[in-house]
């Protein structure tokens, strides 16, 4: 039998937080996804099943005003993501790290929504 690969062990660990955490309207989910380049963040009512925030490093607004390294623009996107879910009412989030390890750019965002004004 063969070793499962990085993005099966990274599934299978989603799959185990999923089951275990769920976002309301009072409570969103803030899931985390973290790729080579880039990073998502998404606030997420599951109980209705829409997303009511979304940002990445990516977009246009984030891209040209975070500069540095990749922990650097994660931490960035955090603190923007705490603006923007404050203004539209949100102060409590669930957090999902989606299967990623806590640590680097998972984190950095972590601590910075923290900062920002959220509280999970």
């Amino acid at each position: 039998m063969s070793k499962p690969d990085r993005i099966q062990r990274l599934l299978r660990r989603h799959r185990s937080i999923r089951k275990k955490i769920s976002g309301t309207a009072e409570r969103p989910r803030l899931f985390v996804r973290r790729t080579n380049r880039h990073m998502l963040a998404s606030l997420i009512d599951d109980q209705a099943g829409r997303t009511l925030l979304s940002l990445t490093t990516d977009s246009r607004e984030i891209g040209e005003a975070a500069t540095g390294s990749k922990s650097d623009r994660a931490a960035f996107l955090g603190a923007k993501l705490a603006e923007k879910a404050r203004a539209i009412g949100v102060e409590k989030v669930v957090f999902d790290r989606g299967g990623h390890p806590f640590h680097g750019r998972v984190k950095a965002l972590a601590e910075k929504a923290r900062e920002g004004g959220l509280v999970f």
